[in-house]
């Protein structure tokens, strides 16, 4: 009759065996536990107090969700800002992206100067890319305004107009495209020519192939570029902030103090007041039930995204 439990020196091999793989887990646990399972549960935690950061918290239950649910009123405006910034600036990227690389990769000639020429915005610093693009569009100095105003066009205010400061942050990220067209131009490479030369026996034109070859095979890397873009976007602060700054007046640099969402709360995202909440006003608990709530939006967002991409390689398999 063989023995109920395991003899003792197997025992030992699986609890070496377990205790290895603790160890190489043990980096990934403890960044887990430092860089997002406490900060989560802190966030939490300081959600149902009041807390200024000089003062020990105090409970009071749900008031701060009361509070940024209910009563504060430039809620509604950033969360609107941010979405508006997700579903058009993540599109328009993708779709930017997506074309500058399959020009890429069609040019015979000078192709690297041109790779060189589409990815060098994307390598300058944000508060430099934004500085410099605001100064294009400076309604009364900038050059575009000059060129379009010789060519009898009227010109927009851009970042002072509250109808085209998210346009022209549009406009703004879609000149450092850099990254995606990298993506999309090694994924592009990476169609196998044999499937493009089946589609030209079969008397497939250039639309039926990348309908039928290319963006079937490149539909993963599309899913990553949208995911990743949705996850960015949500945590969009630097340029808007920088771009209402400069377009109200103020100098960028220490010292400098202004409430953000220039001009009229047109560029006002979530993450700029979290950061007003938290560190301007030493409101803790309302900036982390508005970090909850980004949180919460990025996850059902992301876990959505993630099903319809599991979905459509399903389908195409």
């Amino acid at each position: 009759m063989a023995p109920r439990h395991p003899a003792p020196a197997l025992r030992r091999k699986h609890r070496r065996a377990r205790l290895r793989t603790l160890a190489f887990l043990s980096p990934w646990l403890v960044g887990f536990g430092v860089f997002f399972a406490y900060p989560l549960l802190a966030t939490v935690y300081f959600s149902f107090m009041h807390y200024n950061q000089i003062e020990a918290p105090t409970f009071v239950g749900l008031r701060n969700w009361t509070y940024v649910l209910g009563q504060m009123p430039l809620f509604g405006p950033a969360l609107w800002n941010t979405l508006w910034l997700v579903v058009v600036m993540v599109a328009l990227r993708v779709v930017f992206g997506l074309g500058i690389g399959l020009l890429v990769t069609k040019i015979k000639s000078g192709v690297g100067l041109f790779r060189t020429l589409f990815y060098l915005p994307y390598l300058a610093p944000p508060v430099a890319a934004t500085v410099a693009f605001v100064f294009l569009l400076n309604p009364g100095t900038g050059p575009v305004n000059e060129v379009l105003s010789a060519i009898g066009v009227s010109a927009p205010n851009w970042f002072n107009d509250p109808d085209w400061a998210k346009p022209s942050l549009v406009m703004l990220s879609l000149w450092g495209i850099g990254d995606l067209m990298v993506i999309f131009m090694a994924a592009l490479l990476d169609v196998p020519k044999e499937q493009y030369e089946a589609a030209e026996l079969d008397g497939a034109g250039a639309l039926a192939k990348f309908r039928y070859v290319t963006w079937p095979s490149i539909t993963p890397i599309v899913m990553f570029a949208v995911v990743t873009g949705v996850v960015q976007t949500m945590q969009y602060y630097t340029q808007a902030l920088v771009a209402g700054k400069l377009a109200s007046g103020v100098s960028v640099g220490p010292g400098s103090s202004i409430q953000p969402g220039y001009p009229d709360h047109s560029t006002l995202t979530v993450p700029q007041l979290i950061y007003s909440l938290g560190f301007q006003n030493f409101n803790t608990g309302a900036a982390c039930v508005l970090s909850l709530v980004l949180f919460a939006i990025a996850m059902a967002v992301t876990s959505l995204l993630m099903r319809k991409s599991a979905g459509l390689q399903t389908a195409e398999d």
